[in-house]
Formats: C-alpha cells, structure tokens, sequence
C-alpha cells in the first residue's frame, strides 16, 4: 500500500505527497497534460521539443542544471503522446531547491532565439540518428498512420516529419507554453523524506503565485472502429527482415484494458510465451517475437513484433503468427496458464513500487487518469481477470478486421566488387 495525502493550490495545481523517511533522499515530479497527441497535425513533435526547451533556461535562473548538481540532485525528463514528465531527485535537506527550480520554469521560459535554435538542432539531429539512420528506426513513423486513420496517437512524438521542428517559430512556441504550461495542466508530487506539511508550505510558497492559467479541455477526434485488415510493405537495408501486427484495444483507464494486457502477456512475453515457444523454439521462423501494449490513456494498441530468420518469408511468418493468434479467439486460456502471465504482471508492479521516483511518477499519472489510489488497485484489477473475460478480450482486439500488418523487407545484400573477385576465384 502506497500512502499519499492530497491538495490543490488556489491557482489549481494540484499536489501530491507521499512520505518516505527510510531513506534520505526527496522527488519532485511534475507532469504536464500535454503530449503528441494535443498537437496540430501541421506542426507536430511540439511537445517534446519542449521537453528540451524547459531545461535551456527559465525566466529568473539562466542554468537549470548547475544549481541543483551543487546540492547533489539530478534530473531528467520525457514525452509521450499522452504526457510530458519532469522529474528530480536530491537529498531531502535541500528540497527547497527542487521546488525554486521546478516552479521558476512553470512561471516562464527564457524565450530566447538562441535558445530556441540549440534545442531545434539537438531534436532534428535527433528525429535523423533515432529514427532515419538506425534500421528499423522508422517502423512507428509508418505503423501508426497505418493503425490511427483520425486520433493524433497517428503521428509519433518525434513529430510526424522534420520541416515541422526545422520550421517552428518563436511565436508557436510561446503559444504552445501558454496553452499548455500552467499550473492549472500541471501536478506536483513530492516523494521521500519530507513532511506533508513541510511540502505543502513550499508549494503555497513557490507554486501559488504563479497565475493559473487557462485550463486546457481536450477535444480529440475519436478513432472509428477498424472493420478491415491494413497492410503495409517497406524495404530498407536492415539485417533481418521485420513483422510488425497491431490491434487497437482499450485505453489504460478502462477496465478492459487489464484483460487486454494479459492476452499480450499469454502470446508474447518472454520465452514460455506461445509465440516464443511455436515460433522460435519449435517451428524456427523467428529469431525472436514478442507481444506487448502501448499503454495509452486512449485506446492504444496490442503490438506483436519479430524479427524472421534468413530464409523465411514474410508471408508465412505472417500466417504463422495469424494462426497461434487465432486460438486465443476459440478457446479459453488454462487456468495455469493466466496464472503464470498473472504472476509475471504482478511482479513488475511490486518492483515499479520499489524505487521512490518510479512511485512518484505513478502517483502523478494516476491523477490525471482521475484517481491516485488506482495505484493501490492495480493487483486486484490483474486479478480480477478471469479466462472468460480473456477470451472475450481475444474475440474483440485480435479480430483479423483490427489489425495493421507492416512487412519490413531487408533489402538482399549485393556483393561488393572486392567480394564478387573473391568469390570468382575460389570457384577458379
């Protein structure tokens, strides 16, 4: 059990505490209700350029990073199409620090050209090293307008093409900032060694005078049910040839989505999954396979991936994966067997609680999902999965009419004029 005390400042921040005295050591977090997905489709990857903007100087401190290094914390952050999360750690005695840092960059960036230049530069050197010069790196650019026909979760958080970061402007920016990075789209969790009273003083100190801000509502376009099979073939230079399968299934505050989980859990985590087993140790058309969610707070997507052995083709790893899928829609899973993928999930949820900061982060999300204590709820709702509703969830996410199929073709190998003159000669 997981215990944390709540409240909400004047200007709509809202905060949470969770007390922590077994170690020395203090966390604040601050997520931001904005992600890829609140961006217009012309000027995409917004959201994490901002991840980058908000450490590049703020209204009253020019350096982010060296005032909270001398008093030994560290930081970082991230994007998701669903959120963007700033986090910090630092001995507890000097928390004080944290919140002069964190509330200074909610107040106002720095908004300067060069700024805004050095951080351009570091995304689109980015979006190329990460996403157009490493093999497979630009599988999600294609497989998510290929799945989201409407819902923005269509683009990745990289942004849909690098003109739209090249391009963006100081005004955008600053638009952006204002629309999103207030007090009233923002919560605050203090986690560790420090009081809830000490933490609330704080907050009314550092976080209360900042204006709240216009809260941002959402209005995002629905996805319309998939009712036929997508399909998508690309060839790249690639050392194994690639299936990519994604079915949309229910987003992460809907209690179906458990059941959801689980059925990735059964066909494709770890090695005594069935994808595993059928298609990598005994039938070997795949040199590894695994299945897995995305997790969203929309509805997201059961993702199976794998990369095929020489020699297989395309098509038949499909069909073989096709089918191992299909017995999930006919049969109930042994008991033993939702088990086994039962363990496994509440394993990794007793491990997310054993780091501080990870509890911190969980606290936040689950807040904007509507209730913090869902994180205590998270092993009964795992539980409560049953093979009936599994099956039910097979017959309604792995319907062939819901998925998106990519074939990443490695491109055949052409001998190098060297390797050409060798092999003639051996054959000599």
């Amino acid at each position: 059990m997981i215990h944390f005390q709540e409240f909400t400042l004047a200007n709509g921040l809202r905060c949470i505490v969770h007390e922590d005295f077994t170690q020395p050591m203090a966390v604040l977090n601050v997520l931001y209700n904005v992600g890829s997905r609140d961006e217009d489709p012309e000027h995409t990857g917004f959201a994490h350029l901002f991840e980058h903007l908000m450490f590049s100087g703020s209204v009253n401190i020019p350096s982010y990073d060296e005032p909270l290094q001398l008093v030994g914390g560290e930081n970082n952050a991230f994007t998701s199409p669903d959120i963007t999360n700033y986090y910090l750690t630092l001995p507890a005695a000097n928390i004080e620090t944290g919140f002069w840092l964190e509330s200074d960059r909610m107040l106002s960036l720095a908004f300067s050209d060069n700024g805004l230049e050095v951080q351009r530069k570091v995304v689109v050197e980015e979006f190329k090293q990460t996403y157009l010069n490493q093999p497979y790196g630009d599988v999600w650019l294609n497989l998510r307008p290929l799945a989201y026909q409407q819902h923005p979760y269509r683009w990745a958080t990289i942004g849909k093409e690098i003109s739209h970061i090249e391009n963006a402007s100081m005004q955008q920016v600053r638009d952006f900032f204002a629309k999103h990075y207030s007090p009233s789209n923002a919560i605050l969790v203090v986690a560790g060694a420090v009081a809830f009273e000490e933490a609330k003083r704080l907050a009314e100190k550092w976080f209360e005078p900042i204006e709240a801000g216009t809260r941002y509502e959402r209005q995002l376009p629905a996805e319309p049910r998939q009712t036929e099979p997508r399909f998508m073939q690309l060839e790249a230079d690639v050392p194994l040839s690639a299936l990519y399968k994604v079915y949309h299934m229910p987003g992460r505050a809907d209690d179906a989505y458990f059941a959801a989980d689980l059925l990735s859990d059964v066909l494709g985590r770890g090695k005594s999954s069935r994808l595993y087993q059928r298609l990598v140790k005994d039938q070997p058309l795949f040199n590894g396979i695994s299945a897995s969610v995305s997790g969203s707070l929309e509805p997201g997507l059961l993702v199976i991936s794998g990369k095929l052995n020489p020699g297989v083709s395309l098509a038949d790893a499909d069909a073989a994966v096709a089918a191992v899928v299909a017995e999930l829609a006919q049969t109930e899973v042994a008991a033993d067997e939702l088990e086994k993928v039962k363990n496994q999930a509440e394993a990794s949820i007793v491990f997310s609680e054993v780091e501080l900061l990870n509890r911190a982060m969980n606290l936040a999300y689950y807040k904007l999902i509507g209730d913090p204590n869902l994180i205590n709820q998270e092993s009964a709702r795992v539980q409560a999965v049953t093979p009936a509703s599994l099956l039910e969830a097979a017959r309604e996410v792995l319907r062939p009419d819901n998925c998106s199929t990519l074939y990443y073709q490695a491109r055949p190998q052409q001998a190098t004029p060297s390797e050409t003159a060798d092999l003639e000669a051996a054959t000599v």
